[in-house]
């Protein structure tokens, strides 16, 4: 099998694995216990987050059940805790759904959000930003990358814009920890971390916080400071400061797209969606007069895994909100598919993809011409 969905998930390092169990093993008691075993579980803790601190260049770390759970604690918690400041936020339409929703949600007690609109690139107009920042302006919420076409946001630009602003700057980087690295110039007040995004563990994620108040969104024994209650998992909070360390942006990456995209450029039929500057562990193509859930079946039966979208509206059958946004044009609005590598992905899969493609490809366009 030639996995190549590791922007939905990714296979689990081995060495990581290993951490986990080993933690999972010695360190099972409570850290908040008084008792030995508790605080050998504590020290363990507050050794993973010292060093995702460390690798992360932030000075709080918020361990969570993952992405979904960070980006609610940034943009709820931060509306929240500086409504007196004004109730005004920022994003973008094609954010992912764990941004979107709880900015609807807090539409509905009375924040005003503005989703800025983006071009056929998947990219912002900075100028747009600029005009939407208000005086009541609270947070300004935008992703790294964007999981479905891999477009970069100038995170550095956007940074710099915002150094004149009381407007927090939260950063989903769910789709860009561990692959791309983030410069001090691009850093935000908030960033948000999934582990099973680059071979760690699901259910594990953190929030990265810098000089930003907070209000918790769960409630019950102050566990994290009094942000995250519930009892911390320290072999996943081992396990993700293990993966970290492990992750490095692959030069390899780079070549595999731009191969790609010599190679698809060679149908008449298949439009690339993703930009040319987008992050290279992702490329998003549509064939025009197909649906991509078909294609993405075709390629599973040559024993290719690649996926139609983010793996949260996959199944949707209608286009999904971030392919409505860059305005595709109709023929190819139903037939995107998104290829996206990991750590474990070789030469030999992309080699193997551009043959099973073409004999998926013969075989549908055979199968609707008769």
């Amino acid at each position: 099998m030639i996995y190549l969905d590791n922007s939905a998930t990714t296979e689990p390092d081995p060495q990581v694995l290993e951490t986990y169990v080993k933690a999972s093993n010695r360190y099972f008691a409570n850290p908040s216990s008084l008792h030995r075993l508790g605080n050998e579980a504590e020290d363990l803790l507050e050794s993973a987050r010292s060093q995702i601190k460390g690798l992360l260049g932030y000075g709080r770390i918020i361990f969570t059940s993952g992405g979904t759970e960070a980006n609610n604690l940034a943009i709820r918690g931060a509306a929240h805790a500086n409504q007196e400041k004004g109730r005004h936020i920022i994003s973008c339409k094609t954010e992912h759904p764990s941004v979107l929703e709880p900015l609807k949600q807090l539409e509905k007690e009375g924040f005003e959000i503005t989703l800025l609109s983006v071009d056929r690139k998947g990219a912002i107009d900075l100028a747009d930003l600029q005009q939407a920042l208000r005086v009541d302006t609270i947070l300004v919420s935008l992703m790294q990358v964007n999981n479905e076409i891999g477009t970069i946001h100038p995170l550095a630009d956007i940074r710099r814009m915002l150094n004149n602003h009381r407007a927090l700057f939260h950063v989903d980087a769910v789709q860009g920890a561990g692959k791309l690295l983030l410069s001090e110039q691009e850093m935000p007040d908030l960033l948000t971390v999934s582990a099973h995004k680059f071979h760690g563990l699901k259910n594990s994620g953190v929030l990265a916080v810098h000089k930003a108040e907070l209000e918790p969104i769960l409630f019950g024994g102050g566990q994290e400071g009094g942000l995250r209650s519930g009892t911390v998992s320290v072999p996943n909070a081992a396990a993700l400061a293990k993966a970290l360390r492990l992750a490095t942006p692959n030069p390899d990456h780079l070549e595999w797209n731009a191969e790609l995209r010599s190679f698809f450029a060679g149908y008449k039929d298949i439009y690339i969606v993703s930009p040319s500057s987008a992050a290279p562990h992702i490329l998003a193509v549509a064939i025009a007069g197909m649906r991509g859930e078909t294609l993405v079946g075709a390629l599973q039966q040559e024993g290719v895994i690649v996926s139609t979208s983010s793996a949260c509206s996959s199944k949707n059958k209608q286009a999904s909100h971030v392919i409505e946004a860059i305005g595709l044009p109709r023929e190819y609005r139903d037939g995107t598919i998104r290829i996206s590598f990991g750590a474990m992905t070789t030469h030999e899969d992309i080699s193997e993809l551009k043959k099973r493609f073409h004999k998926a490809h013969q075989l549908i366009k055979g199968v609707e011409q008769s």
